[in-house]
């Protein structure tokens, strides 16, 4: 689904104006992906991405090409958890968060 420019600026002043926002949207798509549903997860870690250190900034604190996180992160992309994991760590890391994975009850 592509998003409306509008639509994109809305987040990135959200994520600009609100650490609470920001924190859950990262949140937001860590717990997605972990559900199973790895698309939508990876377009809300993809919009945070964007709206938070961009994928220059992300390329070279990875050792990834940014052409490479751009692709792993969008609609076809097919991420390693290597790669994966790398990234959500270094997030993690910018936003002073760090998030831990709890079974919850069934």
């Amino acid at each position: 689904m592509a998003l409306t420019k509008s639509f994109k600026e809305l987040v990135q002043r959200r994520v600009a104006d609100d650490p609470v926002f920001a924190e859950n949207l990262l949140r937001e798509g860590i717990d997605t992906m972990l559900s199973g549903d790895m698309e939508t997860g990876k377009s809300i870690l993809r919009d945070y991405i964007n709206a938070t250190v961009g994928f220059e900034k992300l390329a070279a604190a990875t050792d990834t090409p940014t052409k490479s996180l751009m692709r792993m992160f969008g609609p076809s992309g097919n991420p390693q958890a290597r790669n994966l994991f790398g990234v959500i760590g270094y997030l993690q890391k910018q936003a002073g968060v760090e998030f831990h994975v709890t079974p919850s009850p069934r």
